[in-house]
This record gives structure tokens, C-alpha cells and sequence, in this order.
């Protein structure tokens, strides 16, 4: 999750740098994540997504659009963009505030041959000097009367790193992510998920723009800074559990818990729970709260102790110490166009998350009065919104 000048990532971790390796990889392992052998529906949707938290505001539109055809083959593709303005405490602190766009397209294609079921994505987005590109397949298998459903996944990701200003600066990053999932229904009330996945990366991983901080008696307020440095490789691994329980009155509760580590040291897990309940026939509340912790990397320090004090150097806040809670609620509501004859139904969607971030080793250096390492620690509040409309047809 890199800054630079520019801020890659949101803390979320759905935008920005490597985006389009995630998306693409997340679009096809989606499908096969307990499909029941079937494709899914031909459809449009049209969403809004916003992002406001910590002097970062991202925000855009984003549409999908899916057709079937012979009840064999689904093709899909999808256009999203970020409209992105930073003034957050990494930008305020080394740089000037920012305004720039990304614009992603993937598309993909689906196969449908008894119980198994074949996804292929390709992935592309585009900045001002960010170039990713990311391509996917995925198989998955119902098994035991479709009680029991095995996929595997596989994404490739090349990126282009570039830095503005500077025509001479061009850097690659590569990624490779593989995956196995397995979804089992316990009961006709009872579905659980189980997945693997690992990831590597290789090339250029830190940031052009990022600098680190580190003890300087000769200066003013006490610090002076020098680029990050990152090690070129990087393994990391997640494992995940998710059930979800469907209750006498419709209703149901899903839980999930995620598990990850990587060679950078960082070792983290989250846990989030969700109630789902239907009002009517059409109108569906969702509540769900999450709760996210990590340790730091081996190589970040908030202060270093002079200049290249050691071989690799960090002072990404997305590396440090920290954790979050999340509480999110949205509302689903589903609408028939007997007026459109080729349309079948659609849906309304709303979704808002309250998310509170609290960092352990990373100071507020826009707070004075302190000795350097003192500054009291970084903390903030962000919302995310996400509303989009559905037609199945």
C-alpha cells in the first residue's frame, strides 16, 4: 500500500497501485466461489464509489455489463474510475497536495460444461506514471451431488512504475497470486468457504516518491529525510474461513476470518460478522461490523536513527503497527419493469462503511511542540459509500 507524491492505496486496499491484479483475480475467483454450476445472470450495473478519510478523496463511476449466451459462455467487462485528490498526512508533511485519474478496463469470459465451471480475465489500468495490466483463469468442480465445490485460481500481474518529472525513471513490478477455494454445504441451512492463497511479487514494490525520516541533529526540528528503499521480493500467504447461516425467517448471518503473513514481517487478521434481513419481498438491511490488526514490517521505523542506518527503509503508515474497526449497513431493493419487456427485474443498492484507523508506530509530524519521535500517534476516521443499480435481463 504505497504512497508517493501520489497516495497508491486507500487503506482499504481496493484502489490504487496493483489494482488491476486484484480486480482481475477477485472477478474470476468470485464466480467460483459456490456458483452451483450455473453462470451467473446477464446483467448491467451502474455504481457511485466514494472514499473520504485521513485528507484522501476518491470517487468515481464504475459499469459492468454481463451477457450470457447459450447457456455455455458468459462475457463481461467493466469500466471504473478513480477520481483522486490527496491532501493526507503523508502528502502534507513531504509534498504538495495532488489531483489525478486512473482509468480501468478488464473483460473477461466464462465457460459452463456440466458441473465445472472456467473463468478467463484480463485486466488494464492506466495513470499518469502507473501502468498494471493482470490476467486470471480459474476452474472450479461441484462434486458429491453439488454439495462440495473445489477451485483453483491463477493471476500473472506486470506493472510499469514510473515518476513524474523525471523521463529517465521507469521501474517494473511483477506479480504472481495463486489460489484454492472450497465451499461446502454443511446443511440446507449451512455453507461454509475455505481458501488458500499466496502471492509474490517481484521488481519495483516501494514507492519513487516516499521518503523516510531519520534523526538529524543539524537540522531545525531535528530530522531530515531520504528516499524508502524496499527489498524486490515479497511472499505473502492468507488463509480464510466464511460461513454464512440462513435462518427460519429469511434471514441470515455470515462470519468470516482471515489470516495473513508475508517475508516482510507483517502479520495480520481480521474478523467480520454481518446480519442480512429481509423487511419484505423487495427490500433487504444489512449490518455488518470488522475488526483488523497487523504487526509492522522488519525494515519500518517511524524515526530512523540516522542517515542508511540500515539496508532497507520504510515509512509507509500501511506497514506500521496498527489496526481498525469497521461498521458498516446497506439496503437492497429489488423492483420489476413490467414497461421493458426484455427486462426481468432490477435492483437498487447502498452501502456505507464508517471505518476508524488508530497506528501504533506512525507519528502525526503535523503536530509541533515535540521532540522528533515524541509526536503523538496518527490516528483518523474515513467513510466509504457505495450505490449502484442493478438490470437483469
Amino acid at each position: 500500500m504505497l504512497f508517493r507524491r501520489r497516495r497508491r492505496l486507500t487503506p482499504l486496499g481496493v484502489l490504487g497501485r496493483g489494482l488491476s491484479f486484484a480486480v482481475c483475480f477477485a472477478l474470476v475467483t468470485l464466480a467460483l466461489k459456490g456458483h452451483g454450476a450455473i453462470l451467473p445472470e446477464d446483467r448491467t450495473d451502474v455504481m457511485y464509489h466514494a472514499y473520504d478519510g485521513g485528507g484522501l478523496k476518491v470517487d468515481g463511476p464504475s459499469v459492468l455489463i454481463r451477457k450470457a449466451y447459450k447457456d455455455k459462455f458468459s462475457v463481461w467487462g467493466n469500466y471504473y474510475v478513480d477520481l483522486i485528490s490527496s491532501a493526507s498526512i503523508d502528502v502534507v508533511t513531504t509534498a504538495s497536495p495532488y489531483s489525478e485519474r486512473r482509468d480501468e478496463v478488464s473483460v473477461g469470459l466464462d465457460y459452463l460444461q456440466g458441473t465445472t465451471f472456467m473463468g478467463l480475465a484480463y485486466t488494464s489500468s492506466e495513470e499518469s506514471d502507473y501502468s498494471a495490466n493482470a490476467l486470471n483463469f480459474g476452474i472450479s468442480h461441484d462434486f458429491f451431488g453439488d454439495l462440495t465445490t473445489v477451485g483453483i485460481s491463477y493471476a500473472r500481474g506486470w506493472d510499469e512504475v514510473r515518476r513524474n518529472g523525471d523521463d529517465l525513471f521507469a521501474e517494473d513490478a511483477k506479480r504472481q497470486s495463486y489460489r484454492v477455494d472450497l465451499s461446502q454445504i454443511i446443511t440446507k441451512n449451512f455453507i461454509v468457504n475455505l481458501n488458500y492463497e499466496a502471492v509474490t511479487d517481484e521488481g519495483f514494490l516501494n514507492n519513487p516518491y516516499r521518503q523516510v525520516r531519520y534523526f538529524d541533529p543539524n537540522s531545525t526540528r531535528g530530522y531530515s529525510y531520504e528516499p524508502e528503499l524496499y527489498p524486490r521480493t515479497r511472499t505473502s500467504s492468507a488463509t480464510a474461513v466464511r460461513g454464512m447461516y440462513y435462518l427460519p425467517y429469511r434471514a441470515s448471518l455470515k462470519a468470516d476470518y482471515r489470516y495473513y503473513s508475508d517475508s516482510w514481517g507483517i502479520k495480520g487478521w481480521n474478523a467480520e460478522v454481518a446480519y442480512v434481513h429481509p423487511l419484505t419481498d423487495n427490500l433487504v438491511l444489512e449490518g455488518k461490523y470488522r475488526y483488523y490488526s497487523q504487526t509492522g514490517a522488519d525494515f519500518y521505523a517511524d524515526l530512523f536513527p540516522y542517515s542508511e542506518s540500515q539496508n532497507f527503509r520504510a515509512r509507509d503508515k500501511e506497514l506500521a503497527t496498527y489496526f481498525n474497526h469497521t461498521v458498516g449497513a446497506g439496503v437492497s431493493y429489488q423492483f420489476n419493469m413490467p414497461w421493458i419487456s426484455f427486462l426481468k427485474r432490477g435492483e437498487l443498492n447502498l452501502f456505507v462503511d464508517y471505518m476508524m484507523f488508530d497506528y501504533k508506530d506512525f507519528n502525526d509530524l503535523r503536530v509541533t511542540g515535540f521532540a522528533p519521535g515524541e509526536e503523538p500517534s496518527y490516528n483518523f476516521n474515513s467513510v466509504v459509500v457505495r450505490a449502484f443499480i442493478s438490470f437483469y435481463y
